[in-house]
């Protein structure tokens, strides 16, 4: 799980003390999570969405600071050519776009299932799994394979 939250969320260290936490929460309602048929996927579930939650409380923050200190945004720069790191790559993708791409792809759930943890319809995963495989694609793409 710690994996999986350090790649979505980028660090560590906020994997860590969200697996804890949900680790907490688990022991809070384990009288009714323990007659759960799948009690990781109720782990997981309160996880990721304690990751979201504070993604999107620190993006609130950001913007508040940034609206007060009257500064732009800074751009990251592109990628180098010759090497991809696939966690900068996927840091550059949207958290939802992170979330639906890690949960389908490496975590094997089907669409349904992720729409229901990340609480999405259906047809927002498929569009943000279609959006990130597209921002994906250039960068994976095999240089030698396609020059002509």
């Amino acid at each position: 799980m710690i994996g999986l939250l350090t790649v979505m969320g980028g660090s560590r260290a906020d994997a860590e003390e969200i697996a804890q936490d949900s680790f907490v929460k688990l022991l809070e309602h384990w009288d009714k999570v323990r007659a759960y048929d799948d009690v990781d996927a109720w782990l997981r579930t309160v996880a990721v969405r304690m990751l979201v939650s504070r993604h999107r409380r620190r993006q609130l923050a950001a913007r508040g600071l940034r609206r007060l200190a009257s500064r732009t945004p800074l751009a990251s720069p592109p990628p180098d050519a010759t090497r991809l790191d696939l966690g900068d790559a996927l840091a550059a993708l949207p958290l939802g776009s992170r979330a639906v791409l890690l949960l389908h792809h490496v975590h094997d759930l089907p669409v349904d299932e992720v729409a229901t943890l990340l609480r999405v319809p259906p047809g927002t995963v498929k569009s943000r799994l279609s959006r990130a495989r597209a921002a994906l694609a250039p960068l994976l793409a095999d240089p030698e394979r396609t020059a002509p």
